[in-house]
């Protein structure tokens, strides 16, 4: 990326006047778009909303503790951050705190970056009553220091977990529990699952997927990380699971194939934990035990019933193959299991009212290649609507949440192409001809409102505390856990 700091190079012609963009989040997909932006208009000026008092989303509450080398582009971001034509307003959450109807007309272009904020359900019986049960979006956002979470307390008392799902998240879930604490205490992650980690029982993890090993998520840099663990074995995966001949594969399977055929350096013999990829089971229902007469306690897990599946009319080692149930069940017995298949973004209050589509089933405003929000019929899954004018998404929101950062960055940069394209084609913006005034004009609209704004300065602070704290135990940072925290520290 080029320099931000004195002002912006090699910029594309562009209109006379200001150019006022907002952006709605603050992680990689909103700061990827906004810096397109402003290299490629020298009048843009974007203000980027985030519901947090701390800035980057995704890459301070999703990325694992223990993979600090993804969090580099918050350098990128900081630098950007730092240019007078771009403003941050933390602890302002659009739809709530702040209206998006008394927003959108102070701006030429809005842009929704706000993420994926729930995780998808398995909507079996079980799920939602019984303890033990976690998902792992929460446990992510716990270990991260997501505010939400902070007081989420797993129950790390059973020697045997069982994680639900074959992506890259399942994966981190599954390292963080089987990584030696001295490990993890060098990183970022927070103190109380420091704590809690310290005292973790949890001694043997099985990650389940419904279909077969060519059709998993994750990806080999994750495999990889696990199978070197120290003391820790991976359980062989049946043969007749794996390709016969893996030369026939393409290069990337090929590696995956015969990383998993060779397993782990450390032999069960000797290990004090494993873990295994199981295959071709989907869960049926989650199951406690029978309690007592006259219990008061609430019930927990105990064993989790799945549907053992087969290959349906699909070659095995097919991408795409799909599976069916073979009508027999196989039970595992555990008390600790975590549902990790997938994320969901939500429709902000006030979209509705505005015409902003969002398709419920996938989670997603519907977008063309370059982010323009399309006008859609029914139930949002209807793309064949002309664009909103001024109006974007980018990123999990607009796409799903799939894929790593920088595949966040080529959208980001798609979405900033088509708002650049259509500010320089004159195409009519969000909120009519006249200059609009940003975030300043949304503070003189809304001085009754009890705003309590957090600025990039403020944010600094917070970073420099943080920081500090995490010097004093040989860490990058320890990060505050609470928003009221946060404010406090800046009152």
């Amino acid at each position: 990326m080029q320099s931000l700091r004195h002002g912006v190079r090699g910029y594309v012609a562009s209109a006379p006047k200001l150019f006022r963009l907002a952006v709605i989040g603050s992680g990689p997909a909103g700061f990827y778009t906004a810096y397109k932006v402003m290299a490629k208009i020298r009048e843009a000026h974007v203000d980027m909303y985030e519901r947090l008092p701390v800035p980057y989303g995704l890459v301070r509450f999703g990325v694992a503790p223990d993979h600090p080398e993804v969090k580099n582009c918050q350098d990128k971001f900081e630098e950007l951050a730092s240019s007078p034509r771009f403003t941050f307003i933390g602890n302002t959450s659009i739809g709530d705190s702040l209206p998006l109807e008394t927003l959108i007309p102070h701006y030429d272009a809005v842009l929704f970056a706000y993420g994926a904020s729930e995780d998808r359900q398995l909507e079996i019986p079980g799920e939602q009553h019984l303890g033990g049960i976690y998902s792992a979006r929460a446990f992510v956002g716990w270990y991260n220091g997501l505010p939400e979470y902070a007081k989420l307390e797993p129950s790390l008392d059973e020697e045997e977990a069982v994680i639900i799902g074959q992506g890259n998240v399942a994966l981190d879930v599954a390292r963080i529990l089987l990584t030696r604490v001295e490990e993890l205490r060098k990183t970022d992650i927070t103190d109380y699952a420091l704590e809690k980690l310290a005292t973790s029982r949890v001694k043997s993890i099985r990650v389940v997927g419904r279909r077969g090993p060519m059709q998993a998520s994750f990806t080999i840099k994750e495999v990889r990380e696990l199978m070197k663990l120290p003391d820790v074995a991976f359980k062989p995966i049946e043969s007749s699971l794996l390709p016969e001949d893996v030369n026939k594969l393409n290069r990337s399977s090929k590696r995956m194939m015969e990383l998993l055929k060779k397993g782990s350096g450390t032999s069960s013999d000797i290990a004090t934990r494993n873990w295994s990829l199981d295959f071709l089971l989907s869960p049926k229902s989650f199951k406690s035990k029978p309690l007592g007469t006259g219990t008061q306690d609430p019930p927990v897990l105990h064993e989790i019933i799945f549907d053992k599946m087969k290959y349906y009319q699909s070659e095995p080692n097919a991408r795409d193959a799909k599976v069916m149930a073979t009508g027999k069940d196989m039970k595992i017995n555990a008390s600790l299991a975590f549902r990790s298949i997938g994320y969901k973004s939500q429709l902000l209050p006030g979209m509705a009212k505005l015409g902003i589509p969002f398709n419920e089933r996938l989670g997603i405003i519907p977008n063309d290649v370059h982010g323009r929000i399309l006008r859609t019929s029914g139930d949002g899954s209807d793309y064949s609507g002309n664009p909103i004018p001024g109006l974007y998404s980018t990123g999990w929101v607009a796409r799903g949440p799939n894929g790593v950062i920088a595949n966040t960055m080529d959208n980001a940069f798609a979405t900033a192409d088509g708002i650049v394209s259509d500010w320089e084609r004159g195409i009519k913006q969000v909120g009519g001809e006249e200059l609009k005034e940003g975030w300043s004009g949304v503070k003189a609209t809304e001085e009754g409102r009890k705003l309590r704004p957090v600025s990039w300065e403020d944010w600094k602070k917070i970073d420099l505390v943080e920081k500090q704290r995490g010097a004093k135990e040989g860490a990058e940072r320890r990060k505050l856990t609470s928003v009221e925290e946060m404010l406090h520290l800046l009152d």
